[in-house]
């Protein structure tokens, strides 16, 4: 009996001296999961970095796709802690399934539909319009099932009564990066993308036009009712909205909801 309590004491000493020396195990920074539309990717990820400078114990884990696969992955368990998307559909599908926080469901930047073609294509592509004619073989459209750029693309090109020949030539995309990858590539003679995903490519693709749309193009974002630290997932959502979260939104090319 008095064996262990020696070799206990001693034990208990040499933890003392090591804490003391700083040997400690470091603590592990708190994953945040942000699941956001994948055209916030570069300006996310700018945020994240400054986020992690000013909060060093959370360590920001992003997680990008299209608005609706984000949706149904957190729908389905995926661990999220803060969600952000591309239109207000999406958010609408996430708050009926109640996987948000309705009370934290803030608008933090607009954007706007645009028509693009190869920077080196000769096909003439100058309005939607142009689309119908017969030397466009290929166009580059969001999935509307499932991407929020798809269902704005679909309600530009219905009001304009276009949709029905549009959509013959149509090449379905899963999230509007791979919808500017298209396009960037030559393999179609124009996409209808967010100006700020055009803007990222700007050397491989050119802006034919602004498109109309009939309803605000906003980008909503909520904490999740699943996360297990509401307070940090705040404090993210927090920050986008704050002046730096907005200045980083704004250079790449946002605009104000």
């Amino acid at each position: 009996m008095q064996r262990f309590s020696v070799r206990a004491h001693v034990r208990a000493i040499g933890l003392v001296a090591a804490l003391s020396l700083g040997f400690a195990a470091p603590a592990r920074a708190a994953d945040l999961v942000v699941s956001a539309a994948a055209s916030l990717t570069n300006a996310f990820k700018t945020i994240a970095q400054q986020y992690e400078v000013l909060h060093p114990d959370t360590k920001v884990v992003l997680n990008f796709g299209a608005s609706d696969v984000l949706m149904q992955q957190i729908v389905k368990g995926a661990p999220a802690d803060v969600f952000a998307s591309a239109d207000q559909e999406a958010m609408n599908k996430a708050a009926a399934e109640k996987v948000i926080k309705g009370e934290t469901r803030r608008d933090f930047v607009a954007n706007q539909l645009v028509l693009i073609v190869p920077a080196a294509g000769t096909v003439p592509v100058h309005a939607l319009a142009d689309l119908t004619r017969p030397d466009v073989k290929r166009v580059a459209i969001g999935n509307p099932a499932s991407v929020p750029v798809g269902r704005y693309a679909k309600r530009a090109l219905e009001a304009a009564k276009l949709w029905e020949p549009v959509e013959a030539k149509a090449v379905l995309s899963q999230n509007v990066r791979q919808a500017l990858d298209y396009v960037s590539r030559g393999e179609v003679e124009a996409g209808l993308v967010f100006s700020t995903d055009a803007a990222i490519a700007a050397d491989k693709v050119k802006v034919a036009s602004p498109v109309p749309l009939n309803v605000p193009l906003t980008y909503p974002i909520a904490v999740t009712s699943g996360t297990k630290q509401p307070q940090q997932a705040a404090g993210f959502v927090a920050y986008v909205l704050s002046p730096a979260g907005q200045a980083v939104l704004g250079k790449y090319g946002f605009l104000k909801p």
